[in-house]
């Protein structure tokens, strides 16, 4: 999530302290970010229409709202249908383009959720088949193209080794 989404998302909800922890005027962890970086994310919210200055407080537009309630209903959540000793028997690489960063996390949050083990940052093992929804549902948001699936002859089984 950019500064951007988290101001946007930070300013659609009431403020209020957190345990008694220093916030800024937008609720955020004071020291957390840079003043210039928060500065300047402020200022390109305000020329996309997204947040207004009213009597010298910043407040949520109507596009920033929308741009938040968007956000919220854009990503769909499933849940897992495999056991916790299901076989890894399924691979799973993609290769995400940076624009669609928030899809990226989408899908790792499900693999995890599923059981899957990250091999490396893009390619997971897990079990398989996965839902018909959930595949139908990487269709309707364009990854279908980015990801690859292959189906192992055997499952999965880590080699836990020591470099002794």
């Amino acid at each position: 999530m950019s500064l951007g989404d988290k101001i946007l998302e930070i300013l659609s909800q009431p403020v209020a302290r957190y345990k008694g922890m220093s916030v800024n005027l937008l609720g955020l962890p004071v020291g957390s970010y840079k003043k210039q970086s928060f500065y300047n994310t402020v200022s390109r919210l305000k020329k996309q229409g997204y947040v207004l200055t009213e009597f010298d407080r910043l407040k949520l537009s109507h596009a920033g709202r929308k741009y938040i309630d968007k956000k919220m209903d854009s990503l769909k959540q499933f849940s897992s249908c495999f056991a916790k000793d299901a076989p890894k028997d399924l691979i799973i690489m993609y290769d995400i383009p940076e624009h669609k960063r928030a899809e990226r996390e989408w899908l790792r949050f499900h693999l995890r959720k599923f059981g899957y083990a990250m091999i490396h940052r893009s390619v997971w093992v897990g079990p398989s088949p996965l839902s018909p929804e959930f595949v139908s549902y990487i269709k309707q948001i364009h990854l279908k193209k980015n990801i690859k699936v292959m189906k192992l002859a055997k499952s999965y089984k880590p080699i836990l080794f020591s470099l002794n």
